[in-house]
């Protein structure tokens, strides 16, 4: 293994594991389960909003360690793939290209470099297979959210006579 390659897998792992344990665990700053789940629900749409950022947070921690140590990095490299696809859609394209209004341009950089270790370990077909499952992952998160977070607007209209307040969004890193 060229030193090149090590040294991208642990700085993407590891960069992934630090995000991970924000979502999970409040570390580095980070907003934690309770209110990153209130964002997922409210702001995203992505109910229930605590088991979808708990996802995200295992997939980015688990994975990124994972990714880091060299340890089933397909099975990893899809977790934090379709993780990346469903912020790209949910979070920043609508944003634009750019990080620096909130685009999916960072997203897009840490997708293509799970894709390079992938590559690099078990080859292009491997990276390929890799990419078509973490954005199936990605679409099927995203509807099942969506559908979940429908039931959840139906039964609150139905118990409060037609008005269903959401939590209000708070600002949580995808």
């Amino acid at each position: 293994m060229k030193l090149g390659h090590t040294v991208l897998r642990v700085v993407v792992g590891g960069a992934f594991a630090a995000h991970g344990a924000q979502k999970l665990f409040g570390w580095f700053g980070g907003p934690g389960l309770e209110q990153t789940g209130q964002f997922f629900e409210g702001g995203l749409q992505m109910a229930p909003g605590k088991r979808n950022a708990a996802a995200a947070g295992v997939s980015e921690f688990g994975g990124g360690l994972a990714l880091a140590a060299g340890i089933a990095t397909p099975v990893a490299a899809t977790a934090l793939t379709s993780t990346m696809i469903t912020a790209i859609i949910k979070v920043h394209a609508e944003k634009g290209f750019f990080a620096t209004e909130g685009g999916y341009e960072y997203n897009l950089v840490l997708l293509g470099a799970v894709l390079a270790v992938v590559d690099e370990d078990s080859g292009p077909i491997a990276a390929l297979a890799v990419l078509a499952a973490g954005a199936a992952g990605a679409l099927a998160a995203i509807e099942l959210g969506k559908r979940e977070a429908a039931k959840l607007a139906a039964a609150g209209a139905s118990s409060n006579g037609g008005g269903m307040a959401t939590p209000s969004p708070q600002p949580a890193a995808a």
